[in-house]
């Protein structure tokens, strides 16, 4: 490669860098969305309560289908899911249509239940 030749691959090369740090940042900010927060900033906000009420009870399989508000700490947007319920027991405290309040974390890429109470 002459003189000439390496420069402007030099060049491009720069110039190819320049244009996809724009992209890498973009992808650096979407992690901060659905519970991913800590991967960007070291830590994670603290679950808190969240408003919900029960659709469907599955005490066999230790789910519970709730509709919910946001989830601040993941900041998810209302919705209706299914929850792992981290221990089963909890099934037993409550009703389908019962509104309750809920702390829900990632725990093993499921979403886990780990504690439910009375709406208010």
């Amino acid at each position: 490669m002459n003189r000439y030749t390496q420069t402007v691959a030099q060049l491009l090369a720069a110039a190819a860098l320049s244009l996809s740090l724009p992209a890498m940042a973009q992808m650096t900010m979407d992690h901060s969305k659905m519970g991913m927060a800590q991967a960007t900033t070291g830590t994670a906000p603290a679950p808190g309560l969240t408003d919900g009420e029960v659709r469907k009870i599955d005490k066999e399989n230790g789910k519970i289908t709730i509709k919910h508000g946001e989830i601040k700490h993941m900041d998810m947007p209302p919705m209706t899911m299914v929850f792992n319920a981290k221990d089963k027991a909890m099934l037993d405290k409550v009703q389908v249509g019962e509104k309750i309040q809920f702390i829900v974390i990632q725990d093993a890429g499921k979403m886990v239940v780990t504690d439910i109470q009375p709406g208010k």
